[in-house]
């Protein structure tokens, strides 16, 4: 298998106020202006942390034509209050990581400005594993969002993914890069991030 690197994380909700407005009362910081992600019709705020990791608020583009396709992070099913969702984790080859990881979707070219990446998605926009599988990402050239955004003074301490299979996801994933994970066995699904703050630690679920 390819080892993944943890790239960012988001939080998603009916709105992407909702979203914002979430992630800045659980972390007592900002976040800057995204952009729209054309072809699955959803738009987000960004906030940049240390380690060259970023965090996403994401939602439906209500403006945004409906797309023909399921939106990924199965958006499309979204429902209840604004919460920490997905972890998004960066592999060198995406094509060689889905056919270690063929449960991650297939591949999607994708840009926002200047920004291109491919991603993969499942057909019906659902991840595995409750969700928590994390979307597999590969970045095209040197550009990075995290590279783009204004730091934060947050670090990420550590992430936990709570769900009923999470030593069998754990053991799927092998080798996670750039980040303290903790699988716990749950019955509903959740993740939570701990992260280091000037005013101590805050939690974001």
């Amino acid at each position: 298998m390819r080892d993944l690197k943890l790239d960012h994380l988001a939080v998603s909700a009916a709105s992407r106020d909702a979203a914002r407005a979430h992630v800045e009362e659980a972390l007592g910081v900002s976040m800057q202006p995204g952009g729209a992600h054309e072809r699955f019709a959803t738009h987000n705020h960004l906030l940049g942390l240390a380690d060259g990791l970023y965090l996403e608020a994401i939602s439906i583009d209500p403006d945004a034509p409906v797309p023909a396709h399921p939106r990924w992070f199965d958006l499309d099913n979204f429902s209840g209050p604004p919460r920490l969702s997905n972890w998004i984790c960066a592999v060198t080859d995406l094509t060689s990581a889905l056919a270690d990881w063929p449960e991650a979707g297939d591949a999607v070219a994708l840009e926002r400005g200047a920004l291109q990446w491919q991603m993969a998605v499942p057909p019906s926009g659902a991840l595995p594993f409750d969700g928590l599988f994390p979307p597999l990402i590969q970045w095209q050239g040197d550009l990075h969002p995290a590279a783009m955004l204004e730091p934060s003074n947050l670090r990420l301490k550590a992430l936990t993914l709570r769900l009923p299979q999470a030593q069998a996801l754990k053991a799927r994933l092998g080798i996670i890069e750039g980040a303290v994970l903790r699988f716990e066995m749950a019955q509903a699904p959740e993740l939570i991030a701990e992260f280091d703050t000037p005013h101590g630690l805050r939690v974001l679920t």
